[in-house]
């Protein structure tokens, strides 16, 4: 690059580069200085504000005056008061130049809710309980129907349907469902939404004296609570589902029935095709074992119909999530 700046001295650059085939551009470039400190410093504009006078509108933007008001009111209130100090435009750049474009008030700042990681193995280790409305006989009337369902069995433990969604109600089931399951202190952990009815102090208070564990979804995440929500689909799909209850009487009688049904002959795929009675009861291994004794038959007797290999119940799960973690190693 030396010889072609040396000979561009004699000749001109354009004929130097055609000369030795070097891009115009590679010497300019090598013409620049090396160091941006040799660059000349660009002179401030003639109209520029001084340093003095950036600092005195930063000031007046920041008083307690104009502190919550944008610049086009506090520009408009001081040409009121035959004050001018610069344009609003100005005022923006001014602020934006000490990061203050935003809400400069003191604003709420929501905490980041942890993600709920929750891991059943067995029964009575993680239940989920959620509240749905049911519609009433007239517009704007609704029963409300409480449920705690177990996520490992998909068992409802617990149901209730009352005229009001209250926190003494939802107390009252919980104490009765941890009695009737033998629930102990440590071994429980009941998961729900955000609910007014959760996250009530009443509940907090008897989750702590029966020891039991309470954890809540996220705002807004429904997927925090997956099995509430599916099991409230289950109902509201069902065919005999109506549109409305006459009465309360009606609710109750229709979830009577229902819950008898889910709990004793749904048979649910996400446990393998069996009842929760069965696995939350721990029946689980007698009910495929004997499964299986049915299917070696039908092997033995049509063996040509099974062309891949001999048939098998669905497996049964060791385990069951709300928000499994992450395993994918960091990259």
């Amino acid at each position: 690059m030396n010889t072609t700046l040396t000979l561009s001295q004699h000749v001109g650059k354009v004929a130097a580069c055609q000369s030795l085939g070097v891009a115009r551009a590679s010497l300019y470039r090598f013409c620049q200085p090396s160091d941006l400190t040799d660059a000349p410093q660009r002179l401030a504009p003639p109209r520029a504000l001084e340093p003095t006078e950036r600092q005195t509108i930063l000031d007046q933007l920041n008083s307690k005056r104009f502190v919550d008001q944008a610049p086009a009111q506090v520009y408009a209130a001081l040409l009121d008061e035959g004050q001018y100090l610069c344009s609003v435009r100005t005022m923006y750049r001014i602020l934006d130049q000490h990061d203050q474009v935003r809400e400069r008030r003191n604003q709420l700042r929501h905490p980041a809710y942890q993600k709920p990681e929750l891991l059943a193995t067995g029964a009575n280790q993680v239940w989920s309980w959620d509240i749905t409305k049911l519609l009433g006989p007239a517009k704007w009337t609704y029963f409300y129907l409480y449920v705690i369902l177990d996520i490992f069995s998909r068992y409802a433990v617990g149901w209730m349907i009352a005229s009001r969604e209250s926190a003494t109600l939802a107390q009252k089931l919980i104490r009765e469902t941890c009695q009737n399951q033998g629930i102990t202190a440590g071994h429980l952990t009941v998961h729900a939404d955000r609910g007014s009815s959760m996250t009530s102090r009443p509940v907090a208070l008897l989750l702590a004296d029966l020891g039991v564990t309470k954890t809540h979804s996220r705002p807004h995440t429904s997927n925090d609570n997956p099995f509430s929500e599916a099991h409230f689909k289950t109902l509201k799909y069902r065919r005999e589902f109506p549109d409305r209850f006459g009465s309360i009487q009606d609710a109750r009688a229709f979830c009577q029935r229902f819950f008898c049904w889910y709990n004793t002959e749904h048979h649910h795929s996400a446990i393998g095709w069996l009842t929760p009675q069965i696995v939350h009861s721990g029946q689980s291994a007698a009910v495929v074992a004997a499964r299986q004794k049915v299917l070696d038959q039908a092997f033995q007797l049509t063996p040509e119909r099974f062309v891949r290999k001999p048939p098998q119940p669905p497996k049964l799960l060791d385990r069951v999530w709300i928000n499994p973690p992450d395993l994918k190693e960091p990259e």
